[in-house]
């Protein structure tokens, strides 16, 4: 019985470690439906990441979960259904996806980036990325931590934009009010499992790619061109899309950090559509 076992989670094991490295898991099909071009789509960006089991691919909630689809899709349904709630926005409430390559890219005025702290991308993809932001589009990158998590982020922006240095956001710009006023700045959001009333609202190093470094301070950082705007913002240090998912985990975790997580989503969706 315990042989059976074991050969049972090799074999598990194998089957990830295949489709991390051919497939996309997660998805759903969504790549495959066509946008809805009469309301704006909110849509997720399906990349590779480098690495094995805790890094690449991750064990929880009873499945596994490749990176880029962190808190996917509940979390982006939850989103475009209350942007329709709170704004004038008209949004498809089902989230879309697409890779970096996908032919239809263009139609997406913005994209969402999550947990890429070992995201990697071929040549092929940094050119698209590049082209998509020349022509555009803008890209929002959620959910890393740390020193080690930035760092690789900041590797691939160099290759997608050489030349173009990332500058921090303070809670002065628009982004901060568009609709709400987030006066105190970014706020700290942390996955629904590292999270506790009175609790440090940091995420430990332990869960987060080595060295982690600085995991206190929340930051919204971004890539400008030459007329100022902004191509691609990080809200980093903090986790704005499991509030979304987590919306329905319970009532204080609602009240205390989703709540801010769709007033942050709103303000930087509502902006980043509108300028």
């Amino acid at each position: 019985m315990q042989r059976c076992t074991w050969v049972g989670i090799t074999l598990a094991l194998a089957v990830v470690m295949v489709r991390a490295d051919s497939e996309f898991t997660g998805d759903g099909g969504r790549a495959g439906v066509p946008a809805d071009m009469s309301k704006i789509n909110f849509t997720r960006v399906m990349y590779d990441s480098e690495g094995g089991m805790g890094e690449a691919y991750y064990a929880y909630d009873g499945r596994m979960w490749a990176r880029w689809e962190t808190d996917f899709p509940q979390g982006d349904d939850n989103f475009s259904h209350r942007l329709t709630q709170l704004t004038r926005l008209h949004m498809n409430p089902v989230a879309s996806s697409r890779t970096l390559l996908a032919a239809d890219l263009g139609d997406f005025p913005m994209l969402y980036l999550s947990d890429p702290g070992y995201m990697i991308l071929s040549q092929e993809e940094i050119a698209a990325f590049r082209r998509y932001l020349a022509n555009g589009g803008v890209v929002w990158v959620d959910d890393f931590w740390g020193d080690a998590e930035w760092q690789q982020l900041a590797n691939i922006m160099r290759q997608v934009l050489p030349g173009i240095q990332w500058r921090a956001l303070s809670a002065h710009p628009p982004i901060f009010h568009t609709v709400f006023d987030l006066n105190e700045g970014l706020p700290q959001i942390p996955a629904l499992p590292f999270a506790s009333p009175g609790g440090d609202t940091a995420e430990p190093a332990g869960a987060h790619k080595y060295p982690a470094g600085s995991l206190s301070d929340p930051q919204m950082r971004a890539w400008l061109d030459d007329q100022g705007r902004i191509m691609v913002v990080a809200t980093h240090n903090t986790d704005v899309g499991d509030g979304w998912e987590r919306e329905a985990y319970g009532e204080w975790y609602f009240e205390t950090f989703s709540t801010l997580s769709y007033m942050v989503g709103v303000n930087v969706m509502t902006y980043l559509i509108t300028h």
